[in-house]
C-alpha cells in the first residue's frame, strides 16, 4: 500500500474510531502498532513496561480520537506524539527502574566508531583499489566488478559477455593478479 493511501486509510480508520467504530480501532492497531511499539521501546527500554504503555496508547486513541485533526498533523505523527508522551510520562513517574552508573564508568565504554586513522586508511586503501581497478583493461574489470561486488557467477559473466567459460576464469585471473601487483606497490 502507498504512503498516500495508507495515510487516509489510517485518517478514515481515526475519524471513525471518534464514532465509536470498534472495527476502525482495529485498523488503527493493525496499520501503527509495530511502529509505536518500537517507539516505546526505544525510550523505555523494557519489553513488558512498552506492551502496557502501548495498551495506553490505544485507550488514548480510543477516547481522544475525535480530537484528530489532519489538517494539523500526519496521522502517525498524531500517534507517535501520543506514544511517545505515554512513554516518557512512564519514565518520569519512576515506575521503572534505571540503573545510574557513576559519570567515571563512562570512559569504560567502548566505542564502536572506527578511529579518525582507521577512518583515513581505509580512504587511502578505497582510492588505491579503485586507481587500480581503473588500471585494468575494460573487460577485466568488468569481469572482476561483477564477480566479486555483485555476486555473479563465472558462468553466468561468461554468458552475459559471450565468452568460453575457462576464458572467463583466465580474464579474471589475470586481472586479480594485476590488481594484487598494483597494489603491492
Amino acid at each position: 500500500m502507498d504512503l498516500d493511501a495508507n495515510r487516509s486509510l489510517l485518517v478514515t480508520a481515526i475519524a471513525q474510531t471518534a464514532a465509536g467504530d470498534r472495527a476502525a480501532l482495529q485498523t488503527v492497531y493493525r496499520l501503527t502498532s509495530a511502529k509505536l511499539f518500537g517507539v516505546c521501546l526505544r525510550i523505555l527500554s523494557d519489553r513488558a513496561e512498552s506492551e502496557d504503555v502501548l495498551q495506553e496508547v490505544y485507550l488514548t486513541v480510543w477516547n481522544k480520537a475525535g480530537v484528530f485533526d489532519p489538517g494539523r498533523a500526519s496521522p502517525m505523527s498524531w500517534l507517535i506524539a501520543i506514544a511517545r508522551n505515554k512513554a516518557i510520562d512512564r519514565l518520569r513517574a519512576g515506575r521503572i527502574g534505571r540503573r545510574m552508573d557513576p559519570i567515571d564508568a563512562a570512559t569504560e565504554v567502548p566505542d564502536a566508531a572506527p578511529s579518525a586513522e582507521t577512518v583515513l586508511q581505509s580512504g587511502e586503501e578505497n582510492r588505491r583499489l579503485h586507481a587500480c581497478l581503473a588500471g585494468l583493461e575494460r573487460r577485466e574489470q568488468a569481469a572482476l566488478r561483477g564477480a566479486f561486488f555483485d555476486g555473479n557467477t563465472y558462468e553466468d559473466l561468461a554468458q552475459r559477455m559471450g565468452v568460453p567459460l575457462g576464458t572467463m576464469k583466465s580474464w579474471i585471473r589475470r586481472a586479480m593478479q594485476k590488481l594484487k601487483a598494483c597494489l603491492e606497490r
